[in-house]
């Protein structure tokens, strides 16, 4: 019986790239699979084609001479078409993880060094901070590498072992069907040694607790979530492995008269009725320790906001600032004296629809609009 067409066999077209194969591959992998047909034939020669055309077509210099000669390239000792199970268990261990629910177990650097844990560390800062940026010292309570074993985990004078089960590799093979995979060495954990004198000061884990003080550079600019990665500042690695990374999350403290929204700032000021109807103007401090003065026109309302350019937040990584906006709240005056109600109703007596115009209009507007209900 003829092959098949290799990408005929994974559908895919001639031009697919290697992550398009893959994941044709996979899709077809999770229907065929023997250990999901038992006693099917036809699966299992199915399963059987799609390794064989996934094996070919994910290698370059076979896709390449399978492009020019087809299935004759391999034919006559040319390079193998098909495969055996121990070549197929060291060829495909990742896609099996990936469909299996990791069979293969999580891989480890030889020795049994794992990569360390990534750790996070809050900081709050305040808004100043966030604006002129900080140079700042955290403690950070970890794990550092024994300094009694040298991170190895055993005992002054001893060494781990090569782990027999899986001769030191951290991964031994098990029958899946028709082939063999690799899994996590039970027996070791995937480390590929045993210590069997562990050392005293970190009890074979070769890390102990400690607390370090750590350098921070906080840039101008930062927002509340900001999120600052030191590489290598993490957890150390199991027996000498690499270490994680430290992960700093800033927050920002809420400040006493400034509100924030990105790289503009917020506030709010109190005017009194006079200067608000009389026009003047008031200095407000800004984040860089300065004063602006805000001008503000005859019968300024309340709620009016005035816009200073470029005196808001730093643009983080950027030479570009924000606005302040300046929000001017009109305060009623309140404990009067005599001459000042006097004053006050002078006033009153002397105002006009022209005086107020929108309390004149809005009282306006509501009258007729109950008069033409009651008609109704």
């Amino acid at each position: 019986m003829a092959k098949r067409d290799y990408y005929e066999v994974l559908g895919v077209a001639k031009n697919a790239t290697e992550a398009e194969l893959k994941s044709a591959f996979r899709k077809a992998a999770m229907v065929h699979h023997p250990d999901r047909n038992p006693g099917d034939k036809d699966a299992e020669v199915k399963f059987k084609e799609l390794n064989e055309a996934y094996q070919c077509l994910s290698d370059g210099q076979k896709r390449a001479a399978y492009d020019r000669f087809g299935h004759a390239a391999f034919e006559q000792g040319g390079g193998g078409g098909g495969f055996g199970a121990e070549g197929f268990a060291s060829s495909m261990a990742d896609i099996f993880d990936d469909l299996f629910g990791g069979l293969g177990g999580g891989r480890r650097n030889s020795g049994g060094r794992e990569r360390g844990s990534d750790l996070r560390y809050n900081m709050e800062i305040t808004l100043e901070e966030a604006f002129s940026g900080k140079a700042a010292t955290i403690k950070v309570p970890t794990t550092v590498t024994c300094e009694t074993c040298a991170g190895s985990g055993a005992k002054a004078g001893s060494k781990p072992r090569a782990c027999s089960p899986c001769q030191g590799q951290g991964r031994v093979r098990a029958q899946q069907g028709f082939f063999a995979i690799e899994r996590t060495c039970p027996a070791c954990g995937g480390r590929g040694q045993v210590i069997d004198n562990p050392c005293g000061s970190c009890s074979g884990a070769g890390r102990v607790t400690r607390e370090r003080n750590l350098s921070v550079n906080i840039p101008a600019g930062v927002e509340d979530g900001t999120r600052i990665r030191l590489t290598g500042e993490g957890e150390p690695g199991v027996r000498g492995g690499p270490a994680g990374d430290l992960y700093i999350f800033l927050s920002i403290k809420p400040h006493p008269f400034f509100q924030r929204d990105g790289a503009d700032l917020y506030c709010q000021v109190p005017i009194s009725m006079v200067q608000a109807a009389l026009g003047g103007e008031f200095a407000v401090h800004t984040l860089d320790g300065a004063e602006s003065m805000v001008r503000i026109p005859e019968g300024t309302q309340s709620g009016k906001q005035f816009k200073l350019r470029s005196k808001g937040m730093p643009v983080l990584r950027s030479r570009d600032f924000g606005d302040l906006y300046v929000q001017a709240r009109v305060e009623t005056p309140q404990n009067l004296t005599r001459r000042q109600r006097e004053l006050l109703n002078e006033f009153a007596a002397e105002s006009s629809s022209r005086t107020h115009p929108e309390t004149a209009g809005f009282f306006s507007k509501m009258k007729d609009f109950f008069e033409n209900i009651s008609r109704s």
